[in-house]
């Protein structure tokens, strides 16, 4: 097995490492079928070429000719390192700064089989949520950062490492862009071919960032394949599995008289269950649920994110692959129905809501039944989970705020638990408005309870949700508990891409922006613009989001804090920016709660001002004036 010094030296030539294919025992990516011209194929491979010396050449072309007509994609099984993937303790890593270890470490815990959904295509989560697009990518990016010095930044073009250039201390060591394509050649086809070709790359939100963090971010892969209900079993995010139907609806039936607390994984297609659902309430006259959503990654529903309920996992996988148009067809049949059920279920007391993974917009493509009669472009029979519940949240400035500490000791994400705790605890004290309060004490409730409950996969990471105040005084404490020590070794902020200020999503996080721009991606450009020149360690900017390729783009950051009183500086600067943006935004669209926050965040810090949006008092001023 090599070592991590062998793994940042570079692509191993002298001599090749073996190639051993697929891993067999690990869940593998769905074949994908990119529909390339024989010129296309050749182009795809020329680039897979480029990253090797000509004399070796001959050997790979045709292996990786053979890979691309298998799998519809270059992947470089060959160069997928023997080393056990997972996030190493920082100090371990070969590296001539800190900054570069940190991201090392982040990388590795993405790609770590325990959380990874495709570890050996490079896939996180969300079935094509990249890493990187090749093995050979992996292998420069991290050779790249074992070189790097605070003068110099590397930069990422959609999994390419394109190499280290000038720069100064107090700029990003990292700067990432992913599947940055001209707005009019961004759609799934032009994609499929994109990435084929190895040009582009889907980096879902956190993935080709870095910064996933397990299934305490999301727990993703909810689909029929019994690994990922398996894995997730084992790691005790599901309490029972079962693949029998009958014993599903009975297990339901127990747990709702008996009170009982219960997460029951069932191992077949969903629709199966809406549909048994339904009849039970028809023939029975008894709903068994109140609340309902579905996490099937629609934002990619032809190519495994969705599999229709009229085929078995296997006969899905083939048909995908061996004719994508009837796939497609049985996936929109199945979208239907999955609707239909639903749609059965909401005419009693029974509420459903889209989770922001696209399944509403892409059932609505699929002629289901979902439209709101007088709704916008975004707004559809059932609420996106943003409208119903996190438009309001993310208006006060509260979003995802998360945290890794990089030594990987359990008691130093103990010690930051503490800290966590005791700055909401004393922010509550000196006084908050009710609503924050609320939010303050769930945060406080969920950290105490992750602990209890281990809910750790791969680093040693949290998350909890943080207004502006909360998250600067958390990364302060964070900090000063590293400068003495209390900590061991640096901590790791990040998001999720999906926040108050990061994404412009019209589907999901600005879905509750009414004033005609949630179709505007101003405010996640200058995000990520924002947060490199306040002190980020690492940006990071995307195409896609959770809510699929052209439908999203999205920003997110890295921000190493390692005790020094620069970090702290940072963090101060960077965090504000990263939430009062969105705010700000949120306030010029016409939000009440959002001016209410950035007018008292303009009595409190020095150096902001925001152009505030005035009333338009007369309710008739408009049609009067549009009178012909």
């Amino acid at each position: 097995m090599s070592s991590l010094q062998e793994l940042c030296s570079g692509l191993p030539l002298q001599p090749l490492p073996e190639n051993r294919g697929r891993w067999a025992g690990v869940p593998h990516a769905p074949v994908r079928t990119p529909g390339l011209s024989l010129t296309e194929e050749q182009l795809a491979l020329r680039n897979a070429l480029r990253y090797f010396p000509p004399d070796v050449q001959e050997l790979l072309a045709p292996e990786f000719a053979q890979e691309l007509r298998l799998y519809g994609h270059i992947y470089m099984y060959r160069f997928c390192p023997d080393i056990k993937m997972r996030a190493y303790p920082i100090e371990q890593y070969p590296c001539q700064t800190r900054a570069a270890a940190a991201i090392m470490h982040m990388i590795m815990n993405n790609l770590d089989p325990a959380v990874a959904q495709f570890p050996q295509e490079l896939v996180t989560y969300g079935g094509n949520g990249q890493v990187f697009s090749n093995w050979a990518q992996f292998r420069l990016t991290m050779s790249y950062l074992s070189q790097m010095t605070e003068e110099q930044t590397l930069v990422m073009y959609s999994g390419h490492p394109l190499g280290l250039f000038p720069s100064s201390p107090g700029a990003p060591r990292l700067v990432i862009t992913n599947g940055m394509v001209i707005p009019n050649y961004s759609s799934r086809t032009e994609y499929e071919k994109l990435f084929a070709m190895g040009v582009t790359m889907y980096g879902q939100m956190t993935a080709g960032s870095y910064c996933y963090i397990g299934p305490q971010g999301i727990v993703h892969g909810t689909v029929v394949d019994k690994a990922a209900l398996t894995k997730r079993h084992k790691q005790g995010w599901l309490m029972e599995v079962t693949d029998s139907l009958d014993h599903c609806i009975e297990r339901l039936r127990e747990a709702r008289e008996r009170k009982e607390v219960l997460s029951l994984g069932y191992h077949g297609n969903v629709v199966d269950l809406w549909e048994r659902l339904v009849h039970e309430l028809d023939t029975t006259g008894e709903l068994l649920v109140d609340l309902g959503s579905d996490q099937t990654s629609c934002h990619n529903p032809f190519n495994g994110g969705y599999y229709p309920v009229q085929l078995s996992f296997e006969e899905a996988q083939s048909l995908m692959a061996s004719n994508p148009a009837a796939f497609k067809g049985l996936v929109q049949e199945s979208l239907r129905r999955h609707v239909s059920a639903i749609n059965r279920l909401a005419k009693e007391n029974f509420f459903f809501w889209d989770y922001g993974n696209a399944f509403l917009l892409e059932a609505q493509r699929a002629g289901a039944d979902v439209g709101k009669k007088g709704g916008s472009r975004t707004e559809f029979r059932y609420p996106s989970y943003v409208q119903h519940i996190m438009g309001d949240i993310f208006s006060q400035g509260f979003g995802p705020f998360r945290w890794v500490c990089t030594s990987g000791d359990p008691q130093d994400l103990a010690v930051t638990d503490q800290l966590a705790t005791s700055m909401l605890e004393k922010a509550i004290a000196g006084g908050v408005n009710p609503a924050v309060k609320l939010q303050y004490v769930d945060n406080i409730r969920w950290i105490q309870e992750a602990a209890k409950h281990q809910l750790v996969v791969g680093s040693q990471a949290r998350i909890l949700y943080a207004d502006q105040k909360g998250r600067v005084a958390i990364a302060v404490a964070f900090n000063h508990a590293i400068a003495h020590g209390q900590i061991k070794a640096p901590v790791v902020l990040s998001r999720d891409h999906h926040d108050v200020s990061g994404t412009d999503s019209p589907f999901r996080e600005t879905s509750n922006i009414y004033d005609g721009s949630a179709f505007c991606a101003d405010m996640a450009v200058q995000n990520f613009v924002g947060d490199a020149f306040r002190g980020a360690t690492w940006v990071a900017l995307h195409n896609g989001g959770g809510v699929g390729w052209g439908e999203v783009i999205n920003g997110g950051f890295g921000l190493v804090l390692d005790g020094t009183p620069e970090a702290e500086h940072k963090a101060r600067m960077m965090l504000s920016w990263d939430v009062s943006n969105g705010v700000a935004r949120r306030c010029w669209s016409g939000n009440q709660k959002a001016y209410e926050i950035i007018c008292q965040m303009m009595q409190e810090s020095k150096g902001l001002a925001v152009t505030l949006p005035h009333e338009v008092a007369d309710e008739h001023l408009l049609q009067r004036a549009l009178q012909p």
